[in-house]
């Protein structure tokens, strides 16, 4: 039963309990809800690879686009909420049933004659040492869409409580969201270091820590702009998850230059991972063998430090994040591999380089799993319990397992769906082959990805101030999030039409 606005609570009270003293859902149920993307994925490549259906992209093939990319995840946390797994089967069945359609036939060009080909692949541009492939996009941009879209529907009833983010102990869906955002980051921030090491070079510290104070300033500044606005709107706001101050903003914006310090060490550790699991650990033990997690808990509030102590201790635990996606970054971006097999032709070497790519993500999916059940049970490992509000260990492994096997279920649809990206040998045959290979729509929202969360930021704010989110019912509350996230598709797909590019 909805709570009338007008009771004697203020409704801002009423907000911010709504949102408070949750303890989440199981990790199962996570998993199949997060499982809906790579299959709509799935679904969207046999349209395309079967049918060429978003070729030449029409109207019809935007709504399509858009009710499978958007609406399907928009389904999956409210109407189909309760059921992810038969939502998973009918798009399964859809996937199926293209797939059993007869392929969809274009006229093939004329062949050139062996010569003139070798001519005209000679004179392509030649791949460099990095790939954006189709697979990255679809996992980023799936990502993103599904994170605007629990930002406005966590404030409605329609949103499951156990989905919103857990006030201490437990996992919830938008825990893994805050998480899976950090991850991602990571991801993309490995292609700098990459480009370095191929060129031969490393940059000094101290040109590592311009470079990363200029990307943090954009996002300290939107952090101290959220701040202002919320304390001066007289926001709902929940103190626990961050503090009274601090924001995600916040936690953004001190990653790149915490990264760079913490890029020294490589010198000394194997990898990123290593490095990850170092910080990890360590947070974890100051956790459990001091008074540092009594202090996160329930210290008082009567200092700037203790004010925001849930934001500055849990961005260890992102950084630890930031670190594993940087790690899975510097496996999945090179494609070095395609062009060091001496002797072989486009197809020999675009088999190797698939099968080399699913043995690295299954074997590092495998020990991020495993490194998490070892850190929660309580039979064979240590019996620790995640906790989002404080970023701990394994929060930290949670997301990092299961940000690798979903990307691992993406990579698997690209490379069985469109193999042929994988044996391109020029720049312009890999770029169309890789838009055939994507959503608009996802590209769209990873070209702009950050300045879209701000946007959606900026429409969450707007609708909860103009809507009283709690006493809307169902059908309404699927209509505004339809709307909500329309327009924000719409701004998305425009600016990558217009071909314009929001860095901050």
């Amino acid at each position: 039963m909805a709570i009338d606005s007008t009771t004697t609570q203020s409704y801002k009270q009423l907000k911010e309990d709504f949102v408070s003293n949750l303890s989440g859902g199981s990790v199962s149920e996570i998993a199949q809800v997060c499982a809906v993307a790579p299959v709509v994925s799935l679904v969207w490549s046999v349209l395309q690879a079967r049918q060429s259906f978003f070729r030449p992209y029409t109207p019809l093939g935007y709504a399509i686009d858009f009710l499978l990319n958007v609406g399907a995840l928009l389904l999956s946390v409210t109407l189909y909420s309760s059921a992810p797994l038969l939502l998973n089967l009918l798009l399964l069945t859809v996937a199926a049933f293209v797939y059993l359609v007869p392929a969809h036939t274009r006229k093939k060009k004329p062949q050139l004659p062996p010569n003139a080909q070798s001519k005209k692949s000679s004179s392509e541009q030649p791949l460099g040492v990095l790939s954006t492939k189709p697979f990255l996009t679809n996992y980023r941009g799936n990502m993103l869409i599904v994170t605007c879209i629990c930002i406005l529907a966590v404030d409605f009833r329609l949103f499951p409580r156990r989905f919103a983010k857990v006030e201490t102990w437990g996992t919830s869906l938008m825990d893994m969201g805050v998480g899976s955002f950090v991850f991602s980051a990571g991801v993309v921030a490995s292609r700098p270091v990459l480009k370095e090491r191929a060129e031969g070079k490393a940059a000094p510290l101290s040109t590592r820590l311009k470079t990363s104070l200029r990307h943090s300033l954009p996002l300290l500044m939107l952090g101290f702009i959220r701040l202002l606005s919320v304390k001066g709107l007289d926001y709902a706001e929940h103190v626990t998850e961050y503090g009274v101050h601090w924001n995600f903003f916040f936690t953004l914006g001190f990653l790149p230059p915490f990264v760079a310090l913490f890029q020294s060490a490589l010198k000394v550790l194997p990898s990123y991972a290593g490095l990850a699991l170092l910080l990890g650990v360590v947070y974890q033990v100051l956790l459990e063998t001091t008074s540092l997690k009594a202090y996160i808990l329930t210290g008082p509030r009567n200092d700037l430090l203790s004010m925001n102590r849930e934001g500055v201790f849990s961005f260890f635990g992102y950084l630890a994040i930031f670190l594993a996606g940087q790690d899975t970054g510097m496996l999945v971006l090179p494609r070095s591999l395609s062009r060091s097999i001496s002797g072989s032709n486009n197809k020999t070497s675009g088999t190797v380089q698939r099968r080399s790519l699913l043995l690295n993500m299954t074997g590092w999916s495998l020990v991020w799993i495993a490194l998490y059940f070892f850190a929660t049970d309580y039979k064979y490992g240590f019996g620790l319990s995640v906790s989002r509000r404080m970023a701990n260990l394994p929060y930290m492994l949670w997301v990092a397992a299961s940000n690798a096997v979903l990307l691992l279920a993406f990579y698997l649809v690209d490379a069985l769906l469109f193999p042929s990206f994988y044996s391109a040998q020029d720049v312009k045959t890999e770029k169309e082959l890789y838009d055939m290979a994507t959503s608009k729509v996802l590209r769209a929202y990873n070209r702009n990805g950050l300045a879209i969360f701000l946007l959606a930021n900026l429409f969450t704010g707007l609708v909860n101030m103009t809507v009283p989110t709690l006493d809307v019912g169902r059908v309404a509350t699927v209509g505004i999030l339809v709307a909500y996230m329309g327009a924000l598709t719409a701004v998305a797909v425009g600016l990558d039409e217009y071909n314009f590019t929001i860095k901050l």
